[in-house]
């Protein structure tokens, strides 16, 4: 009787605890529309999205990456309490930045991974798998970065290509260094649990995480700097008045 306790236990112990890659592929599931153990069998939003993203792709991107990118910047503007002229954190910044993803970020992106997948299709192996990452940081992400910084300099108010070109130099290298941490990661979660036609949005909410966190940074550095002109500009003043 001891010994087949101890292996119903341990069976059930096993079967708890499943594969180790059970938990990624549940979250593939929530990501795709797929169905999981757990789904409901009723239409959800995510499978209307998804029904919208192949049949409109283009257009779908465009929307998602529109919207994304104006609600980074006014989470960004609220976790950096970076106020505007009238008192609140909608500033028309985040109008452009939306017209940034949509008509820029949305399409070079449609393109830029398209190209990829084609030149990819088909090859399931574990060194395809690795030239992809290898292109993809190595060219792709370097375009996109550069277009990126570029469209923020021009949104920030240059107007000169010195003034751009001032703008990437000095954020290209931290930008990429920050790719080249996450985008294997992403790219490789997915090869494996993602069909290729959610790609792009799969990688627009990673970028809206970090673009959120790089601009919140950004944006309280500049703050900061702003209140160091200020005090140091107002300093001889206060101290006339303090010590007649």
């Amino acid at each position: 009787m001891s010994v087949k306790f101890q292996e119903e236990s341990v069976r059930t112990v096993a079967h708890a605890a499943g594969k180790p890659e059970d938990l990624a592929h549940r979250i593939g599931d929530r990501l795709t529309g797929g169905k999981g153990p757990d789904r409901l069998s009723s239409e959800c939003g995510s499978q209307a999205y998804l029904k919208q993203l192949q049949q409109n792709p283009l257009r779908t991107k465009m929307l998602t990456s529109g919207v994304l990118s104006g609600l980074q910047e006014l989470l960004a503007s609220w976790l950096a309490h970076d106020v505007g002229k009238h008192g609140h954190y909608f500033s028309s910044r985040i109008p452009k930045m939306s017209l940034y993803g949509m008509f820029v970020a949305a399409p070079l992106g449609h393109v830029l991974i398209g190209i990829l997948q084609k030149i990819f299709a088909g090859r399931t192996s574990l060194k395809a798998k690795i030239l992809q990452i290898l292109v993809s940081n190595l060219i792709i992400s370097p375009i996109q970065n550069g277009v990126y910084l570029s469209s923020m300099a021009v949104i920030a108010g240059a107007r000169t290509f010195h003034q751009v070109r001032a703008t990437v130099k000095a954020g290209f290298m931290p930008v990429m260094k920050v790719s080249w941490v996450t985008s294997p990661l992403a790219l490789a979660f997915a090869q494996k649990f993602l069909p290729e036609h959610t790609w792009v949005p799969f990688f627009n909410i990673i970028g809206f995480f970090i673009g959120t966190y790089v601009n919140t940074h950004t944006k309280k550095k500049r703050l900061e700097a702003l209140r160091k002109r200020y005090d140091q500009r107002r300093g001889p003043e206060h101290e006339k008045r303090d010590y007649p």
